[in-house]
């Protein structure tokens, strides 16, 4: 059995399904691909694998072709112990010869960075195709094949790998995707105990598990120490965080004219996240931003999700964090914090930041708690989770649903909606939101959804009034009411025998 290195946090799934693949090497050819963005534990994980295996690990870098080759055939001559020509004159003779020598390596080769060679040899996955399909009818007649794993940071290239009409669609025996932590687990990793203090810091720097190494293990003491974490961390010009959100950006493939991601990065921090929005800020016509706003959906920094009440509307959200904090704080005031003042700088930003940046963040957290909530908190597991905003034609309003989860869709019967929720990261909640909540019900029951057993939920960061708790807890009532508090909102995912030790101790560097 490869045992998962001591000092790596979580990550039992992914290395669970690596460790799968790399059992099975000494079969049939075989294929598999990993992608996340980058900073969330890749290289190390296959680097690993790799090394416990005696597969061989390449690391591909930004380089020309011929250079990139001439590395390529350093790290097989180093794996085989095969006299390797010096460099191949084609990809099309590397890739012949890796599967000619690769099959009789004990482990899986790794190529890492796959999108660097790509971008320079577009005919690569076509070449790997080829050689695939090949080593598949030499597995009829008895002969073991390559274990070929392919990884990469760029989501727009790695996306696209296995898609559609691409060469090495249908290729593939293993697709993992590394995602950030989910934020108890990440609040575990930092070994932060409090939730007001877990929301917050999450709210900065979310789940990238590399960004604990780029602040050297400081890690905020408490609720009171925030502001200066904030100062001593991500505001200060001389940590690799500073940076960090500016370069997530440029470094996607397709990005090319980074000022105009920028500005549709800042509409949809600032609040204007549908199309028409959006293209107002930037001074576009919305059909001019269609292509910007693919490209980031397919670098996975910002996501489309669909109002669950109004057919055809839509909003954007940006889907790491850190960008948020940067566009909303950091980006408006940038030569004041690369001139040291970064204190007053957070003074001011700080209003901006809990309305604009928590707020939101909460919201999100509170989505992502009725995910995965246990089936009796709606009454059963939920069918679709997201926000919406139900029209109030009687009195001229709107009211918007922060956390909507709706059951399964059953063909022939009304859609039935398990909960509506409001979520306020600083407001005290009380009867008037339960009214809301209520009203809403109501209005959608008119529409013709299935209200009958709907929960009336609220999400509190700053707790509840006696109205709210004493309604939870009266089971004759007419309405279903749930209040659900920061400790509950993390109790979901808290494990109950949770290693302090290994959240605190200093993790294993990540790319």
């Amino acid at each position: 059995m490869i045992e998962k290195p001591a000092h790596v946090f979580d990550r039992d799934f992914e290395w669970g399904h690596l460790v799968r693949f790399a059992a099975r090497v000494g079969g049939p050819a075989q294929l598999g691909v990993v992608s996340g963005r980058r900073r969330q534990g890749k290289t190390f994980l296959l680097e690993e694998l790799a090394r416990q295996t005696g597969g061989l690990y390449f690391g591909a870098t930004e380089a020309t072709g011929t250079e990139s080759r001439a590395l390529f055939a350093e790290a097989l001559a180093e794996a085989t112990r095969l006299p390797t020509p010096p460099r191949f004159a084609t990809w099309d003779e590397a890739v012949r010869y890796l599967f000619s020598v690769g099959a009789a390596l004990p482990g899986p080769v790794v190529i890492d960075e796959f999108p660097y060679l790509s971008a320079v040899s577009p005919a690569l996955p076509s070449i790997l195709q080829r050689e695939l399909d090949r080593a598949a009818s030499a597995a009829q007649r008895g002969e073991p094949g390559l274990s070929l794993l392919l990884c990469g940071s760029a989501l727009s290239v790695m996306g696209r790998l296995l898609a559609g009409s691409a060469p090495l669609r249908g290729r593939a025996n293993l697709e993992v995707v590394v995602h950030p932590f989910d934020y108890p687990l990440a609040a575990q990793f930092w070994g932060i105990t409090d939730p007001r203090l877990a929301v917050a810091q999450h709210a900065v720097v979310g789940g990238t598990p590399a960004y604990r190494r780029f602040v050297n293990d400081d890690v905020p003491a408490g609720p009171g120490d925030f502001d200066d974490w904030v100062l001593r961390t991500v505001l200060n010009p001389g940590s690799p965080l500073f940076r960090e959100a500016r370069y997530l950006l440029d470094e996607e493939a397709g990005v090319r004219d980074s000022a105009m991601y920028h500005s549709v990065l800042a509409a949809v921090a600032g609040g204007s996240n549908t199309r028409g929005g959006i293209a107002s800020y930037v001074g576009r016509k919305a059909t001019d931003i269609s292509h910007h706003l693919s490209v980031l959906e397919d670098c996975g920094l910002l996501r489309r999700e669909e109002d669950l009440f109004r057919q055809g509307r839509a909003v954007y959200r940006i889907a790491e964090p850190l960008i948020v904090f940067y566009q909303v704080v950091m980006r408006p005031r940038w030569g004041f914090l690369e001139s040291g003042r970064a204190a007053a700088v957070w003074r001011d930003a700080r209003p901006r930041f809990s309305a604009q940046v928590l707020g939101p963040h909460f919201e999100q957290l509170c989505r992502d708690h009725a995910a995965f909530a246990p089936p009796d908190l709606f009454g059963e597991l939920p069918g679709e989770i997201g926000a919406g905003v139900v029209s109030d034609p009687e009195r001229r309003t709107q009211i918007q649903i922060d956390v909507a989860v709706l059951a399964p869709p059953v063909p022939g019967e009304p859609r039935r909606i398990l909960s509506l929720g409001e979520a306020k990261w600083g407001d005290i909640m009380g009867s008037r939101h339960v009214d809301r909540l209520r009203r809403a019900r109501d209005l959608l029951a008119a529409r013709g959804y299935d209200t009958r057993d709907t929960t009336l939920t609220c999400y509190s960061g700053a707790g509840f009034d006696p109205s709210v708790t004493a309604a939870t807890a009266d089971r004759t009532a007419a309405d279903r009411i749930a209040a659900i508090t920061l400790d509950q909102l993390y109790g979901v995912f808290r494990k109950s025998s949770f290693d302090q030790e290994a959240a605190t101790r200093r993790p294993a560097p990540m790319r």
